[in-house]
C-alpha cells in the first residue's frame, strides 16, 4: 500500500488569540508571528507570550525577523523560548545561527536566485523558504514560478513553500513543488492581520486533497 505524504502547515503572520485557536483548531502545524516592526502584522514582543498561550501541545511557534537587532531576537525568545527562527533580510548565517535556535531561511525568488546555492550559503538552516520577492518581506500575497524550483531529488534542505497560496492554488502547488511544507499569510485573511476560519478550513482541505495524490 503506498504512503501518502502529509504537507506541513503554517498560518503565518497570526495577530488574535481567536486565530491561533482557531489555527491549531484545524490541525495546523505551526503558526508565524511577526516580529518585524515594519509590517502591518507586527506583534511586540509584550503580545507574544499572550498569543502563544493559545498555542496546542506539538504546534510550533515560528517567530519571523527581519535584518534584527541581536537584542530583539533575544527579547522574543524570552517571551517565546521554543520557537522556531525565520529571517527575511540579508542576515548571514552567522548571524542566523547564532542564539543556537534551529531557524528557517527565507528566499526571495526573483530571476536568477538558486535555491540550491542558497542551501549551500546556510548549511546550518533547518529549512528553505521559497518566497516571492516583496518589499513588505512576505504576505504580500503574490506568487512566483515554481518551476525555478529544483526538484525534491536536489534539494538538500526541506522546503517550504509560500507567496500567493489560498484554497485555489495550494492544491496545485503541492502536486508540482512536492514542499516539505506549505506557509500562507494573506491567502486566509479578511484583512491584513485578521485571519478567517472559514478560509483557514478551506485551505486545510485543499492541501489535504492534494496530498493524497501527489
Amino acid at each position: 500500500m503506498q504512503s501518502v505524504t502529509r504537507t506541513r502547515i503554517k498560518f503565518c503572520g497570526i495577530t488574535r488569540p481567536q486565530d491561533v485557536i482557531a489555527a491549531c483548531a484545524l490541525g495546523a502545524d505551526a503558526v508565524g508571528f511577526v516580529c518585524f516592526d515594519g509590517s502591518p502584522r507586527h506583534v511586540a514582543p509584550q503580545r507574544l507570550a499572550e498569543l502563544t498561550r493559545e498555542l496546542a501541545p506539538w504546534v510550533t511557534p515560528v517567530l519571523l525577523f527581519v535584518n534584527p537587532a541581536p537584542g530583539q531576537v533575544e527579547r522574543a525568545l524570552g517571551a517565546v523560548p521554543h520557537a522556531l527562527l525565520q529571517f527575511h533580510g540579508a542576515e548571514p548565517a552567522t548571524d542566523c545561527a547564532r542564539y543556537g535556535r534551529a531557524y528557517l531561511r527565507a528566499v526571495a525568488m526573483s530571476h536568477g536566485v538558486d535555491l540550491l546555492d542558497w542551501e549551500q550559503r546556510y548549511a546550518s538552516a533547518a529549512g528553505m523558504l521559497a518566497d516571492a520577492p516583496s518589499a513588505g518581506f512576505g504576505g504580500s500575497g503574490r506568487s512566483f514560478d515554481w518551476n525555478c524550483l529544483p526538484a525534491p531529488e536536489r534539494r538538500a534542505r526541506p522546503l517550504i513553500l509560500a507567496g500567493g497560496l489560498d484554497a485555489s492554488n495550494v492544491g496545485d502547488a503541492v502536486r508540482t513543488v512536492r514542499p516539505f511544507g506549505v506557509d500562507v499569510s494573506s491567502g486566509v485573511e479578511v484583512e491584513r492581520g485578521l485571519k478567517s476560519e472559514a478560509l483557514m478550513r478551506e485551505f486545510m482541505v485543499a492541501v489535504r486533497a492534494a496530498d493524497q495524490v501527489s
